[in-house]
């Protein structure tokens, strides 16, 4: 199985123009990947959909209020 850069995962989120539920996003990218998809970023490789969301809320790529999470295009890297 291929695996998908995270920043696909943002570009996603982007795009949608609204703010997710941690629910509704590992649905939404169960819907756009694939239940069994893995991802990988400059720094983690074979995460699951809940654990990308993980890393990127611990590299501060999500601002969280609320129970929602919504990316912070200010720490969203360009590469």
């Amino acid at each position: 199985m291929e695996s998908i850069h995270g920043h696909d995962v943002i570009d996603m989120i982007q795009q949608a123009g609204h703010a997710y539920s941690r629910a509704e996003l590992v649905t939404a990218i169960a819907a756009k990947f694939g239940a069994g998809a893995r991802f990988h970023t400059c720094a983690a490789a074979g995460l699951t959909a809940d654990g990308l969301i993980d890393f990127l809320i611990a590299r501060g790529k999500f601002s969280a209020s609320d129970s929602t999470l919504t990316i912070d295009a200010s720490k969203v890297c360009q590469h």
